[in-house]
């Protein structure tokens, strides 16, 4: 059976969003995205499985090496999921602080 894993859950583990960064700034190998964290390797392996079995990273065959890429499309589609929660909660901090504002105001004005 080919369970699809959920990008939601690859990305709340820590360590892989870590490999994300990592990758984001330069395409690596496994043993170069292994050497940036104190765990064994077969754990970055699997962490590496598990992203790129969500889309989230590429992998390519380089000689006898694996390169990872991070996959900007993937990325993008967790962001416009995102978005809208986004604007919502920028809404809401908006009006929090017009509400904060005034309530300054009307504290200066009877300390006057």
């Amino acid at each position: 059976m080919n369970l699809r894993r959920d990008v939601f859950q690859a990305i709340a583990d820590p360590t892989r969003r870590s490999i994300l960064m990592l990758v984001a700034a330069q395409s690596m190998t496994a043993g170069a995205i292994a050497s940036n964290f104190d765990t064994a390797r077969p754990t970055v392996s699997k962490h590496l499985q598990i992203l790129t079995e969500c889309e989230l990273l590429r992998s390519e065959q380089n000689g006898r090496e694996i390169i990872y890429h991070l996959n900007p499309n993937k990325m993008k589609e967790i962001a416009d999921f995102i978005e809208p929660f986004r604007k919502m909660w920028d809404e809401k901090f908006n009006r929090l602080e017009s509400v904060m504002k005034a309530y300054q105001n009307a504290d200066k004005d009877v300390r006057s």
